[in-house]
């Protein structure tokens, strides 16, 4: 597939489109296509779920006040919520947070990157659905991270699966069946090359586990 002869789109019509599809009950896949041209199915769906398997390991580790970075329609949010645990999301997608309010959750409109509160005092950060890839630069995004967290905090961050190929740059998403695509930066993370991610951004990685076929880490200041 090339993108010179079909249409393009802004990446947020993508993701916004495809939570307005799920809202609906209809069919909210996503076809994402690396720079070296590999390509995965995510389903938008999935993130407006109550839970989806892995979840449990991820929400466990959460002891405290929580930030969820990149946090949709705030499926997470909610389960934290719901165990008592202090927890807001950021979006920067106003669909994602009308959803997320619809549902109880509590999120703000912002980029992760910009203004938030409690900096620098944060437990617990997430990073979750492969939001690691957020801004298409690991380094620059952990570090962000490093200045969220509050010294004793912890950055628990979904990651591809081991054994694949991590990669940072430009890619493309669009709506499976659509040959419209949406260019944008993004980045994928495999465990065996998060250590070296982290110690450049005054980071060390504590833990990492896998549940249902998801891979995670838990990242602490160095």
């Amino acid at each position: 597939m090339t993108t010179t002869t079909i249409s393009s789109l802004e990446i947020l019509d993508v993701y916004e489109e495809a939570l307005r599809r799920a809202e609906a009950g209809e069919n909210a896949e996503l076809v994402l296509r690396s720079p070296h041209g590999s390509e995965r199915v995510i389903d938008a769906a999935s993130w407006c779920r109550a839970r989806i398997p892995g979840d449990s390991g991820l929400l466990r580790r959460c002891s405290g006040p929580t930030l969820d970075i990149g946090c949709g329609p705030g499926r997470l949010i909610n389960a934290l919520n719901r165990w008592g645990c202090p927890a807001l999301g950021v979006d920067i997608s106003a669909t994602a947070v009308r959803i997320a309010r619809a549902r109880g959750a509590t999120v703000l409109r912002r980029d992760v990157f910009g203004q938030l509160p409690g900096h620098g005092r944060w437990r617990h950060l997430l990073l979750a659905d492969g939001n690691i890839g957020i801004g298409g630069d690991p380094v620059t995004l952990l570090r962000r991270c490093r200045e969220l967290l509050g010294s004793d905090g912890r950055l628990h961050a979904e990651l591809s699966a081991a054994g694949t190929r991590s990669w940072a740059g430009a890619a493309s998403i669009r709506a499976a069946g659509d040959p419209a695509v949406a260019t944008f930066r993004w980045a994928e993370v495999a465990p065996e090359d998060l250590a070296d991610l982290a110690e450049l951004s005054a980071l060390r990685v504590t833990e990492t586990w896998k549940e249902a076929g998801r891979w995670f880490a838990t990242l602490t200041p160095a």
